[in-house]
């Protein structure tokens, strides 16, 4: 897409990201998952965490709040003003910057990448780039954590558009077009209000299947050590539309 930027995503969506994802997943399930596989990692240490992608801290605070030394990075300035303000003790340590290229030095024993995080990248060297990068700040018998979407097969393919929400006195489209070639999908939500006119949100993913995440995972000296179908650990199978992988170093 002509014009979007690592921190697109983050600027449009922060002012509404609250509102419209508060009910995404189960956080609670989540923390609990997380605390399982950072003691194999940590034993009785404090268990660090690094989120890539942190936001505006839907998943960095209740993780912060249940006694983990949480690090979050994103790139956008509008995200991390958010989480700051949420965060007025600095339970969260925030860095501004990209999350293959800005890491900082760790370790860690567990990296999450929530909610599609890692799709944000947008080509697959990067992807694989941001695989290497975590896997050499995990403690020895670290994890990463890949909450994701499993691709449809047959692949998407053209431009859709669908209502996303309608009140009195708000309309939000959506636009989307995909392209199986590239694993690309972008679009645009298009928010109409009386008062506010239009209000253009973009987005822009690189999306893999499973099977190709294992492959850079591997590249990087990684295993994936659990696949479920959610956070609550359902089984995942052909018909799973998610998947939370863990994958582990040693």
């Amino acid at each position: 897409m002509e014009g979007y930027r690592s921190d697109t995503y983050g600027d449009a969506f922060a002012d509404v990201y609250d509102e419209w994802y508060r009910g995404l997943g189960d956080v609670g399930s989540l923390v609990r998952l997380i605390g399982e596989e950072t003691l194999t990692a940590c034993g009785e240490t404090p268990k660090t965490v690094l989120e890539l992608g942190v936001g505006t801290g839907r998943l960095a605070l209740p993780l912060a709040d249940a006694g983990f030394d949480v690090t979050g990075v994103d790139t956008s300035s509008a995200m991390l003003d958010r989480l700051r303000r949420a965060d007025p003790g600095g339970r969260v340590a925030v860095i501004q910057g990209d999350m293959v290229d800005d890491l900082p030095a760790g370790p860690f024993a567990a990296a999450l990448a929530a909610y599609n995080s890692v799709f944000n990248l947008e080509t697959a060297d990067r992807q694989r780039q941001l695989f290497a990068e975590v896997a050499a700040r995990l403690t020895d018998e670290g994890c990463l954590v890949i909450e994701a979407f499993v691709p449809d097969d047959p692949p998407r393919r053209g431009g859709d558009l669908t209502i996303r929400s309608l009140t009195a006195d708000r309309v939000v489209l959506s636009a989307t077009v995909s392209d199986p070639s590239t694993q690309r999908a972008e679009g645009q939500f298009i928010e109409l209000t009386e008062a506010g006119g239009v209000r253009l949100r973009p987005w822009s993913i690189r999306y893999a299947s499973p099977a190709q995440l294992d492959e850079m995972a591997a590249a990087a000296g990684l295993t994936l050590a659990a696949r479920h179908a959610d956070t609550d650990r359902a089984v995942f199978d052909d018909e799973s539309h998610h998947h939370v992988s863990i994958y582990r170093r040693g």
